[in-house]
């Protein structure tokens, strides 16, 4: 047996990889599976991403794995717990020992001949080029770029005399403390920085064009630590993930039915917190609630540094940076020693890995999705990616499910191939994350996978009717299988 051929390859050791792979192992042990990861570490964005308060912006209880509780109390968890967590499930799956690290894919080509993928890695430590070959091929490789982040060309960067630093390349030991410190950004990275970093810097400005709707949560699940030791962990899990399921999906959806209500709502709620005094057209966006993602703040973290003075917000666009830090359009100066933009990602499909079939390349943003799951006219390929609107690992649970169940399938009926087929004028000029008006969606959301007219070949990024969808028989019409 060729050592590089496995029935299964995983692009990627995050949390949607390790997800999968503990999925192949519960539902399909017998299948021999690999991991290829360009890091050295489990842990994908969460190993990526070091900067002070990094943590998650989804409750943890629908964060987690749907088959491993997560046994915490806290409900927005930092990212070492997160990394933590990620690691203890590979090594209880056993998966930890399948992947292969410091592997950076550059090329899949599907070969109709052989009916296979043949991958092409390369080593990011020698720079040399390894060759994998698969039957199935799983890119959970997230959506964007982990080599960049999404930097505006600010006119007089180069004269700026401090530190300027993006968080996807935080810097290791940086010295912060009792600096002057400005924040670019209104996203959920900014509101998680500035109260991290506020108690010791000294003062600390989160500068914005404009606002996002910020709101608090709860920093601990009273009701989930209140049970700990009087019912099993999984009962608590269980009965917190349905609950919180239920409470996002409800606030989504009155977002989108009633928008004009819920924008009162939370901007009531945000009055509340900063007080009578505050400016709240810091926190008063020009569009509706959902529109973009919400950016929620562990008990208000982020409202009480700005009531104490430790930190400020401004809402203006930059005129240009100075040797000191920066002139805004207002003409106000800002002055810093360090300046941190916080200004988004860059969208990237399949970690930059090409495509190919039978020697002719080919991109995602060519095809739909079938489910949400496998995709157009591509051979044994499955593209796992999240929700944009509750936990991205609620989708990723269900598509895993869904590929274990196809793989099954192929199993028991003794086929090799199966490929989605779409009917012809399916395909819409629209991306699957059109709904969403994110700035980093509308600049990149050309490299992403097309939207078709109906269900299956829809996004809905809709909880409830994709969990109907993949949990329907596996036999569809729009599958084709080939034999052995």
């Amino acid at each position: 047996m060729d050592r590089n051929h496995y029935d299964v390859l995983i692009i990627g050791a995050g949390i949607s990889g390790i997800g999968m792979a503990c999925h192949l192992a519960r539902e399909c042990p017998a299948k021999r599976v690999a991991i290829l990861e360009r890091r050295e570490a489990i842990g994908g964005t969460w190993d990526l991403f070091r900067y002070p308060g990094i943590r998650s912006d989804s409750d943890m209880m629908t964060f987690g794995y749907r088959f491993r509780p997560w046994t915490g109390t806290s409900i927005l968890a930092d990212g070492a717990s997160i990394r933590s967590y990620v690691n203890d499930t590979a090594r209880e799956y056993g998966v930890d020992r399948r992947i292969h690290f410091s592997l950076r894919t550059t090329q899949a080509d599907w070969s109709s001949a052989e009916r296979r993928w043949s991958v092409t890695a390369i080593d990011e430590k020698s720079g040399e080029a390894n060759r994998f070959t698969c039957d199935f091929l799983i890119p959970a490789t997230g959506y964007f770029n982990h080599d960049k982040g999404h930097l505006p060309q600010f006119p007089g960067a180069q004269d700026f005399k401090g530190q300027c630093i993006h968080p996807q390349h935080w810097p290791d030991g940086l010295k912060y403390q009792g600096k002057r410190v400005v924040v670019i950004g209104s996203g959920a990275t900014a509101v998680t920085l500035v109260p991290a970093m506020a108690g010791e810097t000294a003062h600390i400005t989160m500068l914005q064009r404009s606002p996002s709707y910020v709101y608090s949560l709860p920093a601990v699940d009273k009701a989930a630590a209140a049970l700990q030791g009087l019912v099993p962990q999984q009962w608590i899990y269980r009965l917190a993930r349905r609950r919180n399921i239920f409470v996002q999906r409800s606030i989504y959806k009155l977002s989108r039915r009633y928008p004009k209500l819920m924008r009162r709502m939370l901007l009531g709620a945000v009055r509340k917190q900063v007080g009578r005094n505050f400016d709240m057209a810091h926190f008063t966006p020009q569009y509706m609630p959902w529109d973009e993602r919400l950016c929620a703040v562990p008990s208000g973290d982020l409202f009480k540094v700005l009531r104490e003075g430790k930190a400020s917000v401004v809402t203006d666009q930059i005129e240009c940076f100075t040797d000191k830090g920066i002139l805004l359009k207002s003409g106000n100066v800002l002055e810093a020693d360090i300046i941190i933009t916080a200004t988004g990602l860059q969208l990237q499909t399949l970690g930059g890995m090409a495509l190919s079939v039978d020697g002719r390349p080919t991109a995602v943003s060519d095809h739909m999705t079938y489910k949400g799951v496998l995709v157009q006219d591509l051979p044994n390929l499955a593209y796992l990616f999240g929700y944009t609107n509750i936990s991205w690992t609620l989708k990723i649970d269900m598509a895993a499910e869904y590929v274990c169940r196809v793989l099954n399938e192929m199993d028991r009926r003794g086929v090799a191939v199966v490929t989605p087929r779409a009917p012809e004028g399916e395909m819409l000029d629209e991306h699957v994350l059109g709904s969403l008006q994110a700035g980093y969606v509308q600049r990149g959301g050309a490299v992403l996978p097309r939207q078709g007219r109906q269900l299956p070949w829809r996004v809905l990024h809709h909880y409830e009717r994709d969990r109907a969808m993949l949990r329907q028989p596996v036999d569809d019409a729009a599958l084709e299988w080939l034999g052995a």
